[in-house]
Order: C-alpha cells, then structure tokens, then sequence
C-alpha cells in the first residue's frame, strides 16, 4: 500500500460527504412532492399490512395460525348439509354406484381447476371478491358485488335450516324421542290417535305440525312460529359470535365444527353396519344401473352437485385463500380439499343407506306380518285353498322370503281376482327405492330409523349437533364471502359490519320462520343461487384466461408456487371448463323452463304433500331474485364504461398489491400500457419480488412515472424529479 493511502482515502470521503451536500442542495426547493415522499423498504420478510386511507397506522392483515387450520375452514365450507341429504339421494336416483363415474369426471373436468383458479386469485391478490375482479379489471368489478348478494340469499335461508336442527337437537334429551309415536287426543267421551298423524307417520306428523306448524299454502302467513324464530335467533348469534373477530374467532372454531362430523359420522357407520338390513342398503345403494348413467339427466345433476358441494363462486374460497401467505401450495389444497369432500359424500352416503336398508327392514318386517294375517284371515274365511300353502310354512314366525313364496303363487292360482284380496307385496328394495332427499331425509326418514335404536336419544343428538357442525361451517364460509370483499373495499369496521349484517339477516329471515316460511326456502333454494353462481363463475373463467390472459395467470402461479402447474389446467381453464359450464347452463335454463315452477305444499286434511303453482307474485319473487343477484355486473360494467363515477375525487381510493405491503395511493388512470392490467394505474399493479424492494410512497404528487422492470414489467414508483442531473440518479 503507497505511504499516503490513508491521505488519499481521507480526500475521497470528503468529496463523497461534498457530492452529497451538493445533491441536497441542488434538490429543487418547489418539489413539495418530493419532500413529502417517503422512502419504504419492501422486504420479503415482513408481513403483509395494509395501510388505511389518511392514517399512517399500519394494521396487519389477518393470517391463519397454521396450515390445518385453513385446511380446515376451507373443508368445512365445502363439506357441509348437500353432502348429506343431497349427494346419497342422487346416487340412488341416477345409477347408484355408476353415478360415481360421471362425478369424479365432471370433478376433473370443473371441480377441482375452478377451485384451484379461485384458491389462486385470491392468494395472489390477497382481497375479499370484489377487490380481486376489481383489481383484474374495474369493468368486471360488479363479479364480486353478484357473489356477495347471493352469498346473502343463501345465508338467509341456510341458517333457517341450522335453526331448525336446533330445535330437533333441544327436543333429542327426552326418553321416548318425541317423535316416536303419534300423540293421543282425548275429548269428553274417549281417546283416539291424532287423524294427520294417523294417515301419515309419526314423524312425518312431528315434522310438518309441531316443529313447523306449517300452512297449507304459500299465501297464507300464519303468523310467525315463535318456536323457530328463536332457533333463528339463537343461530344468528352463533354465527355473529364466531365471526365477530374474522378468522381470528372463526378459525379456531373449524377444529371442532369441521372435525366433529366426522367423528359422527363413523359413530353411525360402526352402529348401521350392526343393524340388520343394513347390508341390504348399502348393496342397492352401490348396485350400478349402468343404462342410466348415460341419460344426460344424470351428467347435468352431477356436475351441478360437484359445483355447489365445493362452493364455486360464492367468494367464500377466495375470502378464506386470500389469508394464505403468496407462496402457500394452493395446487396442493386445491386437490385435497376436493378428495376430502368426494369421500367426504361416499361416507355420508355409506351411513345414510346403512341406516335406511335398518330402516327398510323394520318397514319390511311389519308388512309381512300384516300381510300374513291377511292370508289367516283369508284361510279361515275360505277364500284359499289350505292346499295352496307349502307345509314347511308357520305363519306365527314366518320370514320374508317365505311371505314372498306364499305370495307368488296365491298371484299365479287366484290371477284374476288377486286384486280384491288386498295383499301386498312385502319387498325390501321397494323400500328403498323410495327416493328422499333435503329435509325430507333428514328431518322425516333418519329420524324415524333413529328411534328404533337402542338408545336412541343419545343419536338423535349427535346427528343433529353433527347437522348444526356442517351447517355452521358452510354458514363461516358464506359469510366471510360477504364481510371480506366488503371490509377489503371500504374500509368498515369488521366487528361493526359483522354484527349489522347478522341483524339484517335475521330480520330478513323471520320471513322463513312464518307457518308458511318452509315453502319460501323452497323458493330461495331452487331460484336465488343456481343461475346467478353459473354465471358469476363462467365470467371468473373469462376474466382469468380472456382479460388478465392464461399465459401470466400461469407465470404467476409459478411465481407463487415455486414450479410450473400441469399444462392440463391451461387447457382445461381455456376451453374445457367454460364450454362445460355453459353447457350447463344452457340445461339449467331449460330445465328451469319445463320445469313448472311451484312447491309441495302439507295438505293438513288429506295429511299428504300436493304440488301447488307459485301465485303471480310469488313468480315475481323468484325472477327478482335472479335478476338482483346478477344485477350488479352489467351496473358495474356500465358504471366503470361510461366513467359515471370520478374515482379521483378520492371517494374510491387505489389499493396497490405487493408483497409485503399494501399501499393506499390516489387513482392515477393514466397509467403507463406495460402495466400488467391494462387499464390500472401503476400504483395498483403489483411490484417484482425481488430481496429488498425501495420503492417511494407518493402523497401528492401530481404524476408518477414507472419503468417496465422485472417478471410483471411494472417496475418500482419513483419521484418526479425533473431537475435532478442524471449522473445524481
């Protein structure tokens, strides 16, 4: 080293320290901006935290404690009361075991690529609905706003069933259950059994007078039910308090409400499969009717199960993913969550034809006797032959396989007047063939089989906590599609926003809780969800692959997830899945149309269910609810086409999504053309995620100028600084 080095070094520093005295001083004294500007550092370390508008306070965002957790929330969504009263009766109806087949296609096809497209956006961009489609393109905005307002609708009515549930789950602590037998009614001069219930069946009696007390048509009110409406209430609460902290509260909740069916749900299955008969259940449930499966009826009803059993479109998916830290394996949660849910079916399916063959057998069991003496009585009256029966056949404990031998040939010798006789044919499988879905199985046929096991109260409560567990979790997920997008959008308190939209809703819903409210959910369920989640998720589809484009939507996720996806889910994304669900919804409309539209109404006095039109408003009801739910993208669409809102005002304020923080910036529209999404402003466009990003967070500065860097060509925000030398930059 030279003998003045240490001079040499000195002078350097000195015109260094000078250069930057010179720099500060030849900084524009007008640039006020510049001042004002503050230099942040992005580091990927940090946490995500969004910064309100006009507070320098960061707040984080909410992240979930652990993988099992989200796991479980987005299973619980997705798992949830269709799993169990829907799914068993549509493999019976269409093929049984065969039914299998076109689901798990259709499952590949639409299920688990929109599922995996919708955990992915929301990862990305780290929004509730509205801010996601909003953030693809301000046009397609309203996209969000339709899945809200459904996830509304379902919520309406949704928690009415959990309030019913309930209800069955307080009546469940009494020994006999009751609605084991039909209630007595005594009068000045004897007793007798309640006439409804004799022409029906104890439960079914239970189910339509003394929980619902229900009307005998839709126009007649009846006034409220205030046994429900506090089951109502008490599910509202519920939901509020769960909710009231966001995923914070919730989350820890998913590990008993998700988890605990399950549980049940193997209880029933040891228990059924030591019943008798219940062999015979699960052997017709499973038995494949190959013919029927190729009925295009049977691919329409199983890709709108696959649909709705995962919860596609209604921003529940989205709100929960967009908790997930950026480089979560969302492929990987995608694909599991779905498997869980198909077993999840085949279980619930499994246990609800154990129980029903048990069920089926007992029925059976009674028409034999009643049967049998029939055939004594028709013996000793002289109209059979002695000599028509076997000799090995004792009719005080005969067996059905006797009873139907006995059967067949008093039809071949008395042919012609066998039908006066008045005998039945005592079969097991005619039981079982008898279709039930929805309430009907759950409220009326599991709990008529239930109180003939041993022990029965002690079912009945765990089968219907299990229903409020199921309903609870798809209700969390309902939600939080709803208080996401919009805290995310405009900045509401959480907690506040929580409560006011669980009132609201419970007010609405007193709507349902009226003796006439069962045929209202009716009418909710088949009209508000169906078309308008179809059409939200066919325009997601678009919105991905047409408008932010399939080939960035692809680098981005192999950004996020470290590898590159399969090329099957370009495809799919791109042609397959679209083409799918417009073909649905194509046989959706036209079922719909010739479908009649209306509702089985309790006809009290004939004690059986009557198929009763929807009256002219009732009609008016029901396409104003489709029309409502999909409205808000075509106003969306016109709003932001036809700039009829000022966003520079500041009344909407740009969010800019980055990793590591999000920054609340004014609107700029004149954004530079690299910018990912066309049409945005820089400052909404993600930055490149590269170590340590310096970026400059503007507050006033008139415009922003950007410099195409990086995997998204974005580049960083940097200040306008015309009067600065180059060589100082």
């Amino acid at each position: 080293m030279p003998k003045n080095s240490k001079v040499v070094k000195r002078e350097l520093d000195d015109e260094v320290i000078e250069s930057v005295k010179d720099l500060l001083s030849n900084e524009d004294s007008s640039d006020d901006a510049f001042k004002k500007s503050e230099l942040m550092v992005d580091d990927q370390e940090e946490k995500d935290v969004d910064v309100e508008e006009g507070s320098d306070v960061e707040d984080e965002r909410p992240a979930w404690n652990s993988k099992l957790q989200y796991i479980l929330a987005q299973v619980g969504f997705s798992v949830g009361l269709g799993n169990v009263w829907r799914f068993p009766y549509l493999c019976q109806k269409n093929g049984g075991g065969a039914y299998l087949v076109p689901y798990l296609i259709l499952l590949l096809i639409i299920g688990i690529p929109l599922f995996f497209l919708e955990l992915s956006v929301g990862q990305r961009i780290r929004r509730g609905s509205i801010g996601v489609w909003n953030y693809i393109s301000p046009k397609l905005g309203g996209i969000g706003f339709a899945s809200c307002v459904v996830c509304f609708f379902v919520a309406l009515y949704y928690n009415v069933i959990i309030g019913w549930s309930l209800f069955y789950f307080s009546q469940s602590f009494q020994h006999p259950l009751p609605w084991d037998q039909c209630p007595l009614v005594k009068n000045t001069s004897h007793t007798f059994v309640e006439p409804e219930c004799e022409k029906s069946s104890a439960t079914t009696y239970y189910w339509y007078r003394e929980a619902l007390n229900i009307s005998s048509s839709l126009s007649e009110s009846g006034g409220l039910n205030w046994k429900m409406t506090i089951c109502l209430l008490a599910a509202w609460v519920m939901v509020c308090l769960a909710m009231i902290k966001g995923i914070q509260s919730s989350g820890k909740i998913m590990y008993f409400s998700s988890l605990f069916p399950y549980v049940v749900l193997l209880c029933f299955l040891i228990r059924g499969l030591l019943l008798n008969g219940s062999l015979d259940g699960i052997r017709h449930m499973f038995t494949p009717k190959l013919e029927i499966m190729l009925e295009p009826k049977v691919w329409r009803e199983a890709a709108t199960q696959v649909f709705f059993a995962l919860g596609l479109g209604f921003g529940g998916v989205i709100a929960f993913s967009s908790y997930n830290k950026r480089d979560n394996n969302c492929h990987f949660d995608a694909v599991l969550v779905s498997f869980i849910n198909f077993f999840t079916s085949v279980l619930a399916t499994l246990v609800v034809f154990a129980v029903l063959g048990f069920k089926a057998n007992i029925i059976n069991e009674k028409c034999v006797i009643q049967n049998s003496e029939k055939i004594l009585k028709l013996l000793k009256t002289g109209n059979l032959s002695q000599d028509m029966i076997p000799h090995h056949i004792n009719f005080s404990s005969i067996t059905a396989e006797d009873y139907n031998l006995v059967y067949d040939i008093i039809q071949k010798v008395k042919e012609e007047e066998f039908d006066s006789l008045g005998l039945k044919s005592c079969q097991i499988e005619d039981e079982l063939d008898k279709a039930v879905q929805g309430t009907g199985l759950a409220f009326i046929a599991f709990t008529e089989a239930m109180t003939h096991f041993p022990a029965s109260p002690f079912w009945s409560v765990m089968f219907f906590l299990m229903l409020v567990n199921l309903g609870l979790g798809s209700m969390f997920g309902t939600i939080e599609g709803i208080i996401t997008p919009i805290v995310d959008t405009f900045k509401i308190r959480k907690e506040i926003l929580t409560v006011v939209c669980c009132l609201v809703a419970f007010f609405i819903g007193l709507t349902f809780v009226q003796r006439s409210g069962n045929y209202f959910v009716t009418m909710f369920d088949d009209y508000s969800a169906t078309l308008p989640l179809l059409i939200v998720v066919i325009l997601e589809n678009i919105a991905v692959t047409r408008i932010y484009g399939i080939e960035k939507f692809m680098e981005d996720l192999k950004d996020m997830l470290g590898f590159s996806p399969s090329q099957y889910y370009y495809y799919m994304w791109k042609y397959v899945s679209p083409l799918v669900l417009l073909c649905l919804l194509v046989a959706s409309i036209v079922q719909m149309g010739l479908s009649p539209p209306g509702y089985n109404a309790w006809i009290e006095d004939m004690a059986t269910e009557e198929f009763h039109s929807y009256p002219t408003w009732g009609m008016i009801v029901c396409i104003s609810l489709m029309v409502l739910a999909i409205l808000p993208v075509p106003i969306v669409f016109i709003v932001r086409r036809c700039n009829l809102i000022d966003d520079s005002s500041g009344s909407l304020a740009s969010v800019s999504y980055k990793r590591g923080r999000i920054i609340k910036e004014p609107v700029n529209l004149e954004g530079d053309n690299t910018s990912l999404i066309h049409g945005k402003s820089p400052s909404e466009v993600p930055s490149p995620n590269f170590g340590k990003n310096i970026y400059r967070k503007q507050t006033g500065s008139p415009t922003l100028n950007t410099a195409p860097n990086g995997r998204y060509g974005i580049g960083y925000l940097m200040a306008d600084m015309p009067d600065m030398p180059e060589s100082d930059l």
